[in-house]
């Protein structure tokens, strides 16, 4: 089952793929960073998603 974290932070993780891999391709480190942070901002709301997931799988 997907919930809305899970899929927020997978848009925001390709997002921030995006941005990072442009950062890259035009020596921006500043686009690179932003890219990044986002990825990893993404990541955290997904296991955000996974940790409300389980404690709702567990109270049934």
């Amino acid at each position: 089952m997907t919930n809305k974290d899970k899929v927020s932070g997978k848009v925001g993780e390709i997002k921030g793929d995006v941005k990072e891999t442009a950062g890259e391709a035009l020596g921006d480190k500043d686009l690179q960073r932003e890219g990044k942070a986002d990825r990893v901002e993404g990541r955290a709301q997904q296991v955000k998603g996974d940790v409300k997931q389980t404690a709702k799988d567990i109270t049934r």
